[in-house]
C-alpha cells in the first residue's frame, strides 16, 4: 500500500534538498558586507518619502473578502461536479436530491453576489 507513495516521497525529498542547497549556496557564496546603502528600504530604486504606513481604503479589504467568499464556492462545487455522475448512478432519487442541494447552494451564493453588486462592492474608482 505504501509503495504507491514512494514517488511523492522522492519528490518531496528532492525538492527540499534543492531548496536547502539553493539557500545554502547563497549564504555561503553571497556578499556579506553591510553598508549604509544596503540598510535603507528599497522601493523602485527611489529613496522613500513620508511614513512607511498609510491608511488603505476599505475597498481593498472588501474586494479581498469577496474574492475569498466566491472562491470558496469552487472548493465545494468542484468535488460535487466530479462525483455527480456516480451519484446519478446510485439511483433511488439520490442524484436528484444532491442536484437540488447544489442548486440551493448556488442560489444562496447568487443572492450574496447580487447584494454585493447592489451595494456597489464591485465598482472600482
Amino acid at each position: 500500500m505504501l509503495s504507491q507513495y514512494i514517488a511523492i516521497a522522492i519528490l518531496l525529498v528532492f525538492t527540499t534538498a534543492v531548496a536547502v542547497l539553493a539557500i545554502s549556496l547563497g549564504t555561503i557564496f553571497g556578499p556579506k558586507r553591510d553598508t549604509k546603502r544596503k540598510s535603507i528600504p528599497y522601493e523602485s530604486g527611489m529613496v522613500p518619502l513620508g511614513k512607511g504606513t498609510r491608511r488603505m481604503p476599505v475597498r481593498f479589504y472588501l474586494t479581498a473578502v469577496l474574492f475569498i467568499l466566491f472562491d470558496i464556492e469552487v472548493v465545494f462545487l468542484l468535488p460535487w461536479a466530479v462525483s455527480f455522475r456516480s451519484f446519478i448512478a446510485m439511483g433511488q432519487g439520490q442524484g436528484t436530491f444532491i442536484f437540488i442541494e447544489m442548486v440551493v447552494f448556488i442560489a444562496i451564493l447568487l443572492i450574496g453576489y447580487v447584494y454585493a453588486w447592489k451595494k456597489g462592492a464591485f465598482e472600482w474608482e
